[in-house]
């Protein structure tokens, strides 16, 4: 018969709640089925041996939706781009941070979002975006989905003049809206979007094509899942780059979705057919990381404040996009104390001056790493513009704050010390 789920599945310690960082040591996996390993092994195989004709019929019937599961039944192992035991306890573990009914992992971040906007989309649908986005969200958007005859709507983050509302009005116009997409907070920007309010819009928009829901995707990457846990806000799923920091030793390429069990099912369906899934050694690897994600957070979280105070105070800074900065009373302010518990680590500042001086700092900098991506435990930084963002049209930049002189910092966990003296020497030399 297919597995039940045990007590290595156990969310409680009689009416306590267990935490998210402890469970990462052991939740999803019985030692017992391991020879005793305290931790998961690598499971490098292809397929799985059943042990009758009849588990394989279930286990496939489960696999691909014939029937619904009986209460606490899970569909047992069957082949590696379908389900495998690493697979399953680090989609396990993924989805407690959120209190996700079912997490999904995949081969990189861009294999989650493009895996999850290919299981709602078809073509004649539109597609509401928020602006700015991650560069290869919006060449899949911008470039890609037309191809397919799915149409685009961009509103911009940060609470600017064209809202969502307006977008969803143009939406409608343009034909039925299956999709909208969020980046919050923004990539490079750090523009918010209030997830509570487009829940109440993208509900109202529902009832007005008959039914037909959009369903609310949020690229939870800069501060999930410590930081912010989108679906709690209205979210219908919450898609990561695990590379980033849930990774986070810049030594992984991964991502992840979390939803219901029924918003995820057509996203799971596609992952079989399309091959998107992590591979059990990069599992294992995440798995790993994830037993000190909340320590290397906090750490990363600490210092930026530190960073960005010191650049903000720098005569050579034009400006710091630090969540931390938001002016008390104001409207991303109050969206910022709503749905998010920190500022985070990765974020921007435009030096005096353009492309020149910002090349110059990051040419001068002796120790913090000019690289792109972002949430690894040593500090890294790019220049948007020209690189993450290279993609995306010269006039969408400047329009949606992407300057020449904007460069993106994503703060590690060392000395603070060390590295504002690395900025500022590298400032000191424009």
């Amino acid at each position: 018969m297919p597995t039940q789920k045990k007590n290595y599945h156990k969310r409680y310690i009689g009416d306590h709640k267990l935490h998210a960082e402890s469970q990462m040591m052991g939740y999803g996996y019985d030692p017992a089925l391991s020879e005793g390993a305290l931790k998961p092994p690598v499971f490098m195989t292809s397929t799985f041996v059943f042990d009758n004709a009849q588990d394989g019929k279930e286990f496939f019937e489960l696999a691909y939706g014939k029937r619904t599961a009986n209460e606490g039944e899970e569909s047992g192992l069957i082949y590696s781009r379908i389900n495998n035991p690493d697979l399953e306890v680090l989609e396990d573990r993924l989805a407690i941070w959120e209190d996700a009914e079912k997490g999904l992992s995949f081969s990189s971040g861009m294999a989650a979002i493009s895996t999850c906007l290919w299981a709602y989309l078809r073509p004649g649908d539109v597609i509401v975006h928020s602006a700015p986005i991650y560069g290869g969200s919006e060449y899949l958007i911008r470039n890609i989905l037309p191809e397919f005859g799915v149409e685009s709507v961009e509103f911009e983050s940060g609470l600017l003049d064209y809202t969502l509302a307006d977008a969803l009005e143009e939406g409608l116009t343009k034909g039925r809206i299956s999709v909208v997409y969020i980046e919050t907070p923004a990539n490079p920007t750090n523009g918010l979007v209030d997830l509570q309010r487009c829940r109440k819009l993208v509900d109202a928009i529902a009832e007005r094509q008959g039914g037909h829901k959009p369903i609310i995707m949020v690229d939870n990457t800069f501060l999930g899942p410590v930081w912010q846990q989108a679906l709690k806000h209205g979210a219908d799923i919450s898609i990561y780059s695990l590379t980033k920091y849930v990774a986070g030793h810049s030594d992984v390429v991964a991502g992840a979705a979390l939803g219901s069990a029924e918003v995820m099912a057509p996203v799971m369906g596609f992952r079989t057919i399309l091959g998107t899934m992590c591979d059990p050694h990069t599992c294992w690897l995440v798995m790993r990381s994830l037993e000190t994600l909340k320590l290397r957070m906090e750490r990363s979280a600490e210092n930026a404040a530190h960073i960005a105070s010191y650049l903000r105070d720098h005569p050579k800074v034009e400006r710091v996009h630090y969540l931390g900065f938001l002016e008390e009373g104001s409207e991303a302010r109050k969206v910022y104390d709503q749905q998010c518990l920190s500022a985070g680590s990765t974020f921007s500042f435009d030096v005096k001056g353009g492309e020149k001086e910002a090349f110059r700092v990051l040419d001068t900098l002796s120790f913090i790493k000019l690289a792109v991506s972002l949430g690894g435990t040593e500090s890294l930084i790019e220049h948007p513009f020209s690189m993450t963002h290279a993609d995306v049209p010269d006039d969408v930049k400047t329009r949606l704050g992407i300057t020449e002189s904007m460069i993106r910092i994503s703060v590690g966990v060392e000395h603070v010390d060390d590295l504002i003296a690395d900025l500022r020497q590298a400032l000191d030399s424009i």
